[in-house]
């Protein structure tokens, strides 16, 4: 062992929220209840870890419903919310279908049916092809929703329509980022219509929160999740901004950076939102093999939001 010694500290909150709780066990209670196989539309969660473990219990994963032969087995619809057409398509093909939404994303999906239905047009912040925007965007007619994805976006945006104008936002975006698009929207829009409460999601702001704390005391900084968990890049490009840049996303493929973690006297590691805690150990426990560990959990918010799952599960 290098007779080195590291100074870790560990972002809390970090890792899984309660909406990812809840998709998770409503994939499991549904295998207890209906028997494997059970669909899944979509990856339940972005994370490769749960995936896998999921499909050993017996749930298989399509992406869209027309890869499901047996159409009398249930499916579930991921955490990222689906649209309004896929539920349609369920229902017509006589499906058992279970939603397993965040709860913060169908309250986004509400709000965007409710200023459709009181006449205004709607602005969806977000990243484009992104399961939850294109769910959000489903939900209402083509045409009734504009995606802005950037500053530029705001700058350049010409509304095609004398309505009103909203904006809602996906749930899982960079606070600082999304707050420069609003406010530039609001410049050029005085009367912008705002939610009555932030749409990004409790888990994401308080996980932002945490590594903003203590990015700047880090040589490096890991943050773990997968490549397509938005929440988990937001958290790479939160460190980077606010005083570690050299940081980057571990995931599955991820090469373990020992060499250059051996130049590193602190690193700060966190988890995105879809990163089972297990990952986060099997990390550190690489590094007990090389360091001395000094490891300092620094706790920005705690946490103790719950999702219930649906009844008919339990």
């Amino acid at each position: 062992m290098e007779n080195n010694k590291l100074k870790i500290y560990l972002a809390a909150p970090r890792g899984f929220c309660a909406g990812v709780d809840r998709a998770i066990e409503i994939v499991k209670k549904s295998l207890d209840k209906y028997g494997a196989p059970v669909y899944v539309r979509h990856e339940i969660v972005h994370n490769k870890h749960v995936v896998e473990s999921l499909k050993e219990i017996g749930a298989v994963f399509v992406e869209e419903l027309e890869e499901i032969h047996d159409k009398s087995r249930p499916v579930i619809f991921s955490a990222h919310g689906v649209p309004k057409s896929v539920i349609k398509e369920a229902s017509n093909l006589n499906m058992i279908f279970i939603d397993a939404t965040c709860p913060l994303v169908s309250k986004v999906h509400r709000e965007a049916e409710n200023l459709h239905r009181n006449g205004m047009h709607i602005i969806l912040i977000g990243h484009e092809n992104h399961p939850e925007v294109i769910g959000t965007m489903g939900q209402l007619p083509d045409g009734a929703i504009d995606l802005i994805q950037s500053v530029t976006d705001a700058e350049n945006y010409n509304p095609k329509t004398d309505k009103n104008l909203a904006y809602i936002t996906q749930t899982t975006l960079s606070i600082d980022d999304t707050s420069e698009i609003i406010s530039c929207l609001s410049k050029r829009f005085p009367k912008i219509h705002s939610p009555k409460k932030e749409d990004i999601c409790y888990a994401t702001t308080n996980r932002q929160i945490a590594v903003k704390q203590i990015a700047d005391k880090c040589d490096m900084f890991f943050v773990i999740g997968s490549r397509n968990s938005s929440n988990s890049v937001r958290l790479v490009e939160v460190a980077q901004k606010t005083g570690c840049p050299d940081s980057q996303l571990i995931n599955s493929e991820s090469k373990f950076p020992i060499d250059r973690i051996r130049n590193c006297k602190t690193i700060g590691i966190s988890s995105g939102a879809s990163a089972p805690e297990i990952l986060v150990e099997l990390f550190i426990s690489k590094l007990k093999k090389e360091f001395y560990l000094d490891i300092e959990e620094v706790e920005a918010v705690k946490e103790d939001v719950t999702f219930r799952v649906p009844g008919s599960l339990n």
